[in-house]
C-alpha cells in the first residue's frame, strides 16, 4: 500500500533543556506564536494560528545536553517559507539576532538555509520553487543538486518586497 500523496508531517515536539531559552529563539527570532503552554515543562508555537507547528518540552530533557557526534537521533527539523521574499526576511531576522548559518544551499527544487538552534537541533528555513522550475534528467525524474546560494539576492528579494501586514496574534494561553 502506498501512503496517499496528501499525507504532510503535521508537527514535531522537541526535547529542550530549557523552555525560555527555546522560546526566544523559535518565536523571538523566527517569529512563531506562542499557542499554548503546559507549565514551564511544555510550550505550543505555530504559524498562521494552527495548534502547533512545534512542541518544545522539558520532560525528559531538562538540563540536559545535546547528544554527542555520531549518535543517531533528528537530524534537522525543516520549516517551509511560503515564498522566497519570506525566506529572505527570516535570514534578515537570524543576522539580526546574531544566529549564525552552518550552510546554505540551492538545490534547485529548493533554497534552504541550515543553522542549529539553542539546544543544538538542525533546523532547515527553506522555500519550494514552483514545481514547473523543478530541474529535471533526460527521464523526466526530478534533478536535485546542491550549490552555493546567492544569500545577497535572497537578502535583496527580501528588501524588494511588501512587508507582509502585521500578525494579529492570539495570546498565549498557560494551562500549568
Amino acid at each position: 500500500m502506498a501512503i496517499p500523496a496528501g499525507t504532510r508531517i503535521g508537527h514535531v515536539h522537541l526535547k529542550v533543556a530549557e523552555i525560555e531559552r527555546a522560546l526566544e529563539f523559535y518565536c523571538g527570532v523566527l517569529g512563531f506564536t506562542l499557542m499554548q503552554r503546559f507549565g514551564k515543562q511544555a510550550a505550543f508555537i505555530s504559524a498562521g494560528g494552527y495548534h502547533h507547528h512545534i512542541g518544545l518540552n522539558t520532560w525528559e530533557s531538562q538540563g540536559g545536553h545535546p547528544p554527542p557526534p555520531g549518535t543517531t537521533g533528528l537530524y534537522h527539523l525543516a520549516i517551509l517559507y511560503p515564498t522566497r521574499p519570506d525566506l529572505g526576511r527570516a535570514l534578515k531576522a537570524l543576522i539580526r539576532h546574531g544566529v549564525q548559518l552552518d550552510g546554505a544551499a540551492d538545490h534547485g527544487v529548493s533554497e534552504a538555509l541550515y543553522l542549529r538552534d539553542p539546544d543544538e537541533n538542525g533546523v532547515e528555513l527553506y522555500w519550494d520553487r514552483p514545481r514547473q522550475l523543478w530541474p529535471r534528467d533526460a527521464e523526466g525524474g526530478i534533478a536535485m543538486f546542491t550549490r552555493p546560494l546567492d544569500l545577497d539576492g535572497l537578502l535583496a528579494d527580501a528588501d524588494d518586497a511588501v512587508d507582509p501586514a502585521p500578525r494579529v496574534g492570539e495570546g498565549p494561553q498557560d494551562l500549568g
